[in-house]
């Protein structure tokens, strides 16, 4: 029985094209950079509270702070399924240096991971310490509270001072590493572009701007993501609070819930519209970069853009995934239902914009003269074509939902701000 090569199932051929030449990177090279993406631009979002102090985004900031630490493990996800030895990919956290991209990973992961770890711990601690001095007092404790006592404990790193000079020092510590973090999460996804931008192979990939693009589409695509979760766990909670009464005892009600998500909802908008725009002239600009200078290569990469990835490009990234969310959300009397709508979109013309560096810079062969396709396995047949295929990358879109419904155990985003450590005061 002969061994197939890895990318030979979901790989067909055109022309001449190099025996030895396959899509090597599936669908989970395409989630690699949306997802890290995705954390970045979450984070960015909560900075634009923690930072530019934009009082309005209070809401919304804690919210994607604790969901960019849910996404954060996930960005490593679709490297570890994408590789045929999965146990090796830890070498990159264990051995860290800079003689490569990738192994530089290493030491941006680990240092973005530790920041938003002090960001969170500062923000919640008085909540931690409450939470331990109040399961103390209970006489006859049950396991349950038993083991949360001892996982709160751990979590205040025995610093039980919630003096007002103490939340102070929280607060300026918040402030510190939200500013510290900015340029390392946009380093966390500009390096991603690198890897690309760097590859002097391909003539899709190889071009300087392959980083701040990236940059530009991961701040797009995580404030899109934070709106459209943000939005829907609002939901769920106005469902609550009707079915349980939960207003009648002092809580929120529906409408002050709902006003709160529509104030959230709009402003953050704007901050999406602005980044847009920043991420669309970029992309167009490289377009017409190549179109200028109309280097040896552009003959064939003419034939892909224009040809070949003509609907993914122009219809489905530009058409379906920016301008119509552009004008929906520039349109006045902007709701959340039409919010939705534009965030869904967006994400979706960024995973394209992802779909079309990774799957079309491999479209064209290196003879320049053939054309290789890829056919997304749906129904896996072997392990391989599971991690490779679209539940390999269901499982990893799915995976931050998780963790982010047991971190809001632990850190609950909608607290109010006297029972957490707010970043700023008056």
């Amino acid at each position: 029985m002969v061994e197939m090569v890895h990318g030979q199932v979901w790989t067909t051929k055109e022309f001449f094209v190099l025996p030895n030449e396959y899509i090597y990177w599936a669908i989970q090279i395409v989630m690699y950079p949306f997802m890290t993406g995705l954390v970045a631009g979450a984070f960015v979002l909560s900075s634009l509270y923690h930072v530019f102090k934009i009082e309005q985004l209070k809401e919304i900031a804690r919210f994607a702070l604790v969901f960019s630490f849910a996404l954060l493990p996930v960005a490593m996800m679709p490297l570890m399924l994408h590789l045929m030895q999965p146990f090796r990919g830890i070498e990159v956290l264990m051995t860290p240096h800079f003689t490569s991209a990738i192994a530089a990973f290493g030491i941006v992961f680990l240092t973005y991971a530790s920041i938003v770890a002090s960001e969170i711990w500062f923000i919640y601690r008085k909540h931690l310490v409450e939470v331990v001095l109040e399961l103390r007092k209970k006489q006859d404790k049950t396991f349950g509270q038993t083991l949360r006592l001892c996982l709160f404990s751990v979590l205040t790193l025995g610093a039980m001072d919630i003096s007002e000079k103490a939340l102070e020092r929280d607060h300026k510590a918040i402030g510190v590493l939200a500013g510290v973090g900015i340029p390392v999460a946009c380093f966390l996804h500009g390096y991603a572009g690198f890897i690309f931008g760097s590859v002097k192979a391909n003539a899709l990939w190889m071009t300087p701007l392959m980083p701040v693009i990236f940059i530009m589409s991961a701040v797009v695509s995580g404030i899109a993501l934070c709106i459209l979760v943000y939005t829907i766990t609002m939901e769920i909670r106005k469902f609550l609070v009707k079915r349980k009464r939960e207003y009648v005892r002092g809580g929120p009600t529906p409408e002050e819930i709902k006003g709160v998500e529509v104030n959230e909802v709009k402003l953050t908008a704007k901050y999406l519209l602005l980044f847009m725009v920043f991420a669309i002239s970029l992309e167009l600009l490289d377009v017409i970069f190549r179109g200028y200078t109309a280097v040896k290569s552009w003959d064939i990469l003419r034939q892909v853009i224009y040809g070949r990835d003509f609907a993914n490009i122009f219809i489905f990234q530009y058409g379906v995934g920016n301008l119509l969310p552009f004008v929906l959300l520039l349109l006045p009397g902007l709701t959340v239902r039409r919010a939705v709508l534009a965030t869904i979109l967006v994400l979706f013309g960024v995973f394209m914009m992802r779909w079309n560096v990774v799957i079309g810079g491999q479209a064209f062969s290196l003879t320049l003269s053939g054309f290789m396709h890829y056919h997304m396995p749906i129904i896996p047949h072997s392990l391989e074509e599971y991690k490779e295929g679209l539940f390999g990358a269901l499982t990893v879109a799915a995976t931050p939902f998780v963790i982010f419904f047991f971190l809001n155990k632990l850190f609950p985003v909608f607290m109010k701000d006297e029972e957490a450590a707010a970043p700023h005061r008056a």
